[in-house]
């Protein structure tokens, strides 16, 4: 079911839709909502440090991830102390605060949260709600709270908003859930947010005239170089290693398809295994009767070390800018959040 909306999300042209009656119920729900948080009905909460949002308008994966542990690492080699609030999807126990440690369990607190804390060593907290999490970290000294996709999470005050935008799919046919990918219309954007495109921006939805707020959008690659085998029994092979071989490809992410498409641009022969977002591995899954290499994200990685084997390998991926894109992007971030107690001083890309 989830795969064929995409479909239907992601189609272009954009067809009438039977779900139409209730994107219009949705989008109505959620315009109430906004005003009432914008009129003082439903209380903003501050966390009492700044507050930088990163988030999608759409449902599926932008490169969010990455860009969190990118900002994380950046502004922690300024000087500053980051720390990371998240929901923790699918999680045991969503309703408590729960800090991430190197070795929690996935399912205590979320994949995406304990790769985040396992790539920047900050301070990482999952909670359904946020300025519980956001607080918690503020107890704990942190300057800046990066809050992993929390857009929608109105109650939570933000300093700055980061929105992310995968270039491939843009907003797909531009109509909000459940008829289109859209959890908020471009329009509900602050003027001042900030907005990523990861990869080109190809999809005809962010061609479109006022399809997005005026401003520059940053533009994002995600770069990986290399193979790394789950049992950490072998050094890391580079990608390049794979070419011509038939490999199983398995991803559990928002946009397999971008896994899958970077596999073969680098002339290795991929079989396709596309999963759920979040999907919880078993064995069974990665079992394909053949001895070929099964490559992996990093993300589902951390949910199948328990079945690692010598075919097992996982492909970490990191964020990039142009030199002055990632300045400027920084600069502009600091600008927004005031006074801090280290200013800075090496963006980096």
């Amino acid at each position: 079911m989830q795969r064929r909306l995409v479909d239907l999300w992601y189609r272009a042209p954009a067809n009438a839709s039977l779900l139409q009656p209730l994107a219009w119920l949705y989008g109505g729900l959620m315009g109430l909502r906004r005003w009432a948080y914008a009129h003082g009905w439903l209380a903003v909460l501050q966390a009492g440090r700044p507050v930088v949002v990163v988030g999608n308008l759409t449902v599926g994966g932008t490169g969010k991830t990455p860009l969190v542990a990118w900002l994380a690492q950046r502004l922690t080699s300024s000087g500053l102390k980051v720390g990371i609030v998240s929901r923790g999807y699918g999680r045991r126990d969503g309703g408590s605060v729960r800090t991430v440690h190197s070795d929690s369990g996935w399912r205590e607190v979320g994949d995406e949260p304990l790769l985040l804390h396992r790539l920047t060593g900050c301070a990482t907290v999952v909670a359904r709600d946020r300025v519980k999490g956001a607080r918690a970290l503020v107890a704990r000294g942190v300057d800046v709270v990066l809050a992993d996709d929390g857009l929608q999470h109105l109650r939570l005050a933000r300093d700055c908003e980061i929105v992310v935008i995968d270039g491939a799919r843009g907003l797909g046919n531009g109509r909000l859930l459940p008829a289109g990918p859209l959890r908020e219309p471009a329009r509900c954007l602050r003027e001042d947010s900030l907005l990523v495109c990861n990869g080109e921006a190809e999809h005809p939805s962010l061609r479109r005239a006022q399809s997005l707020p005026p401003g520059k959008c940053f533009q994002m690659s995600l770069a990986g170089e290399q193979a790394h085998r789950l049992d950490g029994q072998a050094m890391p092979q580079l990608l390049e290693s794979f070419r011509g071989r038939r490999v199983h490809a398995v991803a559990g992410i928002g946009n397999p398809e971008r896994f899958f498409r970077g596999l073969r641009q680098r002339g290795i022969d991929v079989v396709e295994h596309p999963f759920d977002d979040h999907h919880a591995f078993v064995a069974s899954d990665l079992a394909f009767g053949d001895g070929a290499p099964v490559l992996m994200t990093e993300k589902d990685a951390v949910k199948c070390h328990a079945m690692a084997d010598a075919r097992l390998w996982y492909v970490p991926v990191v964020a990039r800018f142009a030199e002055a894109e990632a300045r400027e992007l920084l600069d502009r971030l600091i600008r927004s959040l005031g006074p801090l107690p280290n200013p800075i001083t090496d963006s980096g890309s």
